[in-house]
């Protein structure tokens, strides 16, 4: 499954697709978010949980009085700033707050686009990983070295599963969202490969 196929059949999704697709990608990237707040104790991971859980609520009730604007505004006091911070898990921390910004942006504009933009925000954030890990084992991190590693492999094959599974869900209903959020995260592991 190559990389342009994935994001070939995101682009033909209708949007309400796009939408449950990008918040199974997010279920998998959330963690990643967790362990940085875990490690460096800055930031509410719950204000995050609590976010995407909203994006799930207005998928499955889009009439929903829900505030998007009031959880964008949570969310941003607890986006890291790299500058503060001489971790490499600061990338995938950003990573994550910049596609759940965009998934409720989205949601707010009606804007599938913001959707595609999280599968495309998740590889880059396994691209990133794969090219520290490399270069930490003295290898060249060039572009066919990412592209050919195993955790993007990993990466693009589970992006097809779940849009394989998003084609065949017919009417979105609360139980084949639960079965996409299993799904997404059923491997145990974040998009970066770190158990969860």
């Amino acid at each position: 499954m190559t990389k342009a196929n994935n994001f070939q059949r995101i682009r033909e999704l209708n949007y309400l697709q796009k939408a449950v697709l990008g918040g199974a990608l997010l279920e998998r990237m959330l963690p990643n978010y967790s362990l940085f707040s875990e490690a460096t104790g800055f930031g509410d991971a719950a204000v995050f949980r609590s976010a995407l859980n909203v994006c799930w609520e207005k998928i499955l009730l889009p009439k929903s009085k829900i505030s998007l604007e009031k959880q964008i505004e949570k969310i941003e006091p607890n986006v890291p700033e790299l500058s503060d911070f001489d971790m490499f898990g600061t990338y995938p921390a950003i990573d994550t707050a910049t596609a759940l910004l965009g998934m409720l942006h989205g949601l707010m504009a009606k804007d599938d686009q913001e959707f595609l933009n999280i599968s495309k925000i998740s590889q880059a954030s396994v691209a990133r990983f794969i090219e520290y890990q490399l270069t930490v084992e003295g290898e060249v991190a060039d572009n066919k070295s990412v592209r050919e590693h195993p955790l993007m492999q990993y990466e693009m094959d589970v992006l097809a599963e779940l849009i394989d599974f998003v084609e065949q869900m017919g009417r979105i209903t609360s139980e084949n969202v639960k079965e996409l959020k299993q799904l997404a995260i059923s491997d145990g592991q974040t998009n970066i490969g770190i158990a969860i």
